[in-house]
């Protein structure tokens, strides 16, 4: 018997899952979360085999919950159930200990089959989150490089502070700061902070 346990911020996912996993004989629920907290919570006491988690939570958001759940229990497979297809996700997911991710499309077939490949030790990556993962650390590879500074301007830039204040906080120039600024930009082929940004997160620059 696999013993799942599901995260997910909406009640009609869960009920949803649960119906499509009620019959399969090898797998039962122990239990649901609608936040990390809760989650977190539950794993003080209780184990299970597989988690089924989605990415975007009220509170700390899954990559995180994973992150910590993995540590504390690194027995427990976390199999990842998304909307988000973005090679980002995907690797970010892998990278903090999941072991399979899952689109909230997956018919109930490939839903029970990723549960049983985590549970034996293998990976399971749904085929669009495969290909976007490739897709992702093949665009990687072909990243300009920054600079130590560059990449210090970038994080300063994304928390929100001025020129002014990154200034003082790297102890450098206003100016020095523009320039790293503008080069940021022109190596990223970006035209606004806003933009600079997003593609930042987007190709883990941050």
């Amino acid at each position: 018997m696999i013993n799942v346990y599901l995260v997910d911020d909406h009640s009609v996912v869960i009920e949803g899952i649960k119906s499509v996993l009620q019959d399969e004989e090898t797998i039962e629920i122990v239990g649901f979360a609608m936040t990390s907290e809760k989650c977190l919570q539950f794993f003080e006491f209780h184990t299970a085999d597989v988690i089924l988690m989605d990415i975007s939570l009220p509170d700390l958001d899954g990559i995180e919950l994973c992150k910590l759940i993995t540590q504390k229990q690194p027995q427990i497979k976390v199999l990842a159930l998304s909307t988000f297809e973005q090679g980002t996700y995907v690797r970010k997911m892998m990278e903090s200990g999941a072991n399979g991710y899952l689109l909230k499309n997956s018919s109930k077939q490939e839903i029970i089959e990723a549960i049983k490949t985590v549970h034996s030790g293998r990976t399971y990556l749904c085929f669009e989150a495969g290909r976007a993962l490739k897709q992702n650390d093949e665009a990687q590879k072909n990243l300009p490089s920054l600079t130590k500074r560059e990449k210090e301007v970038l994080l300063k830039i994304s928390e929100g502070f001025t020129n002014a204040q990154i200034s003082e906080m790297l102890f450098i120039s206003i100016d020095t700061v523009d320039s790293h600024r503008k080069n940021l930009h022109s190596k990223l082929n970006v035209k606004n902070t806003a933009m600079l940004i997003k593609f930042a997160i987007e190709n883990n620059l941050l």
